[in-house]
């Protein structure tokens, strides 16, 4: 039914937005790894609604539980089962849309494919399905980083028509969460929160890009032909809610250059190693890492849900207006951040058990 994702790192998310709880069920991850819980709760501390003015008002404090696969804080091998239960549940909110789709949103794809929808919140197309992805994406970056010394960092790049100009190279995780909008461009990100402030007050929202940089990722992850990296990438950061687009390396721009000007031309290395002048191929070449940091980014489209009053249809099909109510983020990017970086994470360290399972003999 399209909620597990991963091969032998495969996670299974599971519960709706108004309902009793959301979570994740890893199963795969090896055993023995020493887990920093405290870690996983930040990161469910970044996605959370109500953390600024500038997202949902929503209150939960998302703390999860561990039901399962640890043993003293090291993994068992067995299944790892994390739970965070619902506490500010509001279905009246929504009363609206249970007799009129929202635009854009999955109301009516849901009702014409199911037949049924759980409709407070958008149940399973709600961002807050990926509280299970955020939490098992911070076991992923930990066995990333134990593994490998690889980090995965994300940040805002666009929000609207305001760009940061920023060197991935350069940006740190301090610099990312130092402000609301989590641009590590200080100046700009005051621009973007006034922004999305605007655009709030109108009743609108808006939407983005993200950027996400992985640094000293293995080599050789992701096989060909309908496995790339690249491919796996772009499928589970396409899974995301609001997400219209995504680039790796040069992306559409390098379109514009010749192949002269394009190619990453290799470097002599003392080790016999890897490396490349440059990186326009982000990391990735013939659907493979090649140790070179791993660059994407990936579009938002503007949040569906908006106090507007727009023009839609009940499920009978007939005219109606839909004015909604309900708290919503005008702009998802802040909270989207570290939705990207678990599921890059997550397709990492699957690709990374894959690896290891198939080359490691010789």
């Amino acid at each position: 039914m399209g909620s597990s994702f991963g091969q032998l790192f495969r996670i299974s998310t599971f519960g709706e937005s108004h309902g009793g709880g959301v979570g994740v069920i890893v199963d795969g991850c090896p055993p023995r790894l020493s887990l920093d819980l405290a870690a996983i709760q930040t990161e469910l501390d970044r996605r959370k609604p109500g953390q600024s003015k500038i997202t949902t008002p929503r209150r939960e404090d998302d703390r999860v539980e561990i039901l399962s696969g640890l043993l003293d804080g090291e993994t068992l091998g067995t299944p790892i089962a994390m739970v965070v239960r619902n506490k500010d549940q509001r279905p009246g909110d929504y009363k609206e849309m249970q007799i009129a789709f929202r635009p854009s949103h999955a109301d009516a794809t849901y009702q014409a494919k199911y037949g049924i929808q759980a409709r407070s919140g958008g149940g399973r197309a709600s961002a807050r399905e990926t509280i299970g992805r955020v939490a098992a994406g911070a076991i992923a970056k930990q066995l990333l980083a134990k593994a490998n010394g690889t980090e995965v960092i994300a940040w805002v790049r666009r929000i609207h028509t305001i760009e940061a100009q920023i060197n991935p190279e350069t940006v740190t995780l301090d610099a990312v969460e130092a402000n609301i909008v989590r641009c590590p461009d200080a100046a700009v990100a005051e621009q973007m929160i006034e922004r999305i402030e605007a655009i709030g007050r109108d009743g609108d929202s808006c939407g983005g890009v993200i950027e996400c940089m992985v640094r000293q990722p293995p080599v050789g992850l992701g096989s060909p032909v309908f496995d790339k990296l690249e491919a796996e990438l772009a499928k589970a950061v396409l899974s995301l809610p609001a997400t219209k687009g995504f680039e790796i390396g040069s992306g559409f721009a390098g379109t514009l250059l010749k192949g002269s000007e394009h190619n990453d031309a290799f470097v002599p290395t003392a080790d016999g190693s890897l490396h490349t002048a440059t990186n326009r191929s982000g990391g990735i070449q013939g659907g493979i890492s090649n140790g070179e940091p791993i660059v994407i980014r990936v579009a938002f489209k503007p949040t569906a849900t908006i106090r507007k009053p727009q023009q839609t249809v009940d499920a009978s099909g007939a005219a109606t207006m839909l004015e909604a109510k309900g708290r919503h983020d005008p702009c998802v990017l802040p909270r989207a951040v570290p939705m990207v970086e678990a599921m890059v994470a997550l397709v990492l360290a699957d690709h990374l058990l894959l690896h290891q399972g198939q080359c490691s003999l010789w």
